[in-house]
């Protein structure tokens, strides 16, 4: 849990998220280039189809079906909505986004989110193999709501990665008990290039049933890319979307970012960037003393502060608290982007020194 603080406009530094600044250059360059073409909407267009085939392609997944919706909450929301019964709700870690912040959203759809204890965000095969296993197992199960399918988020809302083979098992896991398996991808970018992962966009495609690479973190003024690899989970999935009320009639304008984004490595790029300067940035908050929290390898950084060193901080720098506020001593989170700098990293340098 975080809360949000707001600053002065006269904030040098800004660690807060990574989706704080409008979109990549080389997005927004091809954004300027196309706007006064005249295209039909919805998704309908040439960029979209060209963009779809990029990320099948990238993913290794001809035959995968690929929708671009405006952002996570949405995109979770019709995926999920879409793929449960109405008796059915979703299985997903304790920290997970959808059930902590997308203001219940799901709920909001008719489905529950049935909450799993973690360690650092991951879930485990193991617990969620008992949890269906003792569901199936009351005797008045028919009387609760039952656990459709398994949501995790790939990095995990505390910077941490599933590894390949805990992917391969929750994968197994879901498919033993006849649940698919969807995956949060807002972050992926920064998950694919993180030092140690031994994963691929292919092998997302290949062991989760739908997932959705994110724009809206990486790099695009807005934009997730839904991936539906099992394609009998969502059949109709244009009218689902636009039920709920998720469908751009200016459909070109996610088309032309993606196809930005995947056209010449330009997301592996930004994952690469945001990532090395998160590392600078652990090891510069290391070298002063300070402890790390969690020890994430991707863009979200997690440290202990006294509180007096938070509130020098905030006079030139700005980032969030990680839950409440200590009585000496707070939690907080660090995020870089495509767009920090190593200028960025080399000022707060200077001002922990």
């Amino acid at each position: 849990m975080y809360i949000r603080f707001y600053f002065d406009a006269d904030v040098m530094i800004r660690f807060d998220s990574d989706y704080m600044a409008g979109a990549h250059l080389e997005v927004l360059e091809r954004l300027v280039a196309t706007n006064m073409e005249l295209t039909v909407g919805y998704g309908n267009d040439e960029y979209c189809a060209a963009a779809c085939r990029l990320v099948c392609e990238a993913c290794s997944a001809p035959d995968a079906e690929v929708m671009f919706l405006v952002g996570g909450t949405q995109t979770n929301t019709v995926a999920i909505d879409g793929i449960l019964r109405r008796h059915e709700g979703v299985l997903a870690a304790e920290s997970g986004h959808i059930a902590v912040h997308e203001s219940g959203a799901i709920e909001a759809s008719g489905h529950k989110v049935l909450t799993l204890p973690h360690s650092d965000g991951k879930l485990s095969a193991e617990d969620v193999d008992s949890y269906i296993r003792e569901f199936y197992a009351d005797a008045t199960c028919q009387h609760m709501v039952a656990p459709g399918m398994l949501y995790i988020s790939q990095p995990t809302e505390y910077g941490t990665l599933y590894s390949l083979r805990e992917l391969e098992a929750l994968s197994a896991t879901c498919h033993k008990h006849n649940i698919p398996l969807y995956i949060d991808g807002a972050r992926m970018a920064y998950g694919l290039k993180a030092e140690g992962a031994d994963f691929t966009l292919a092998d997302i495609a290949r062991l989760a049933d739908v997932f959705y690479i994110g724009g809206t973190k990486c790099g695009t003024l807005f934009g997730e890319a839904l991936v539906v690899t099992n394609r009998q989970l969502l059949t109709n999935l244009f009218p689902l979307v636009k039920q709920h009320g998720a469908l751009l009639a200016k459909g070109r304008l996610l088309g032309v970012q993606f196809g930005a984004l995947f056209g010449d490595g330009l997301y592996e790029r930004i994952g690469e960037h945001a990532v090395r300067l998160a590392v600078r940035l652990r090891e510069a908050m290391r070298g002063a003393g300070y402890e790390v929290v969690i020890e994430s390898p991707t863009n979200q950084q997690f440290f202990r502060l006294p509180n007096e060193v938070i509130d020098r901080l905030h006079e030139s720098v700005s980032f969030d608290y990680w839950g409440p506020r200590g009585k000496s001593e707070s939690v907080v989170r660090f995020v870089t982007s495509w767009a920090t700098t190593d200028e960025d990293i080399d000022r707060l340098c200077e001002i922990l020194r």
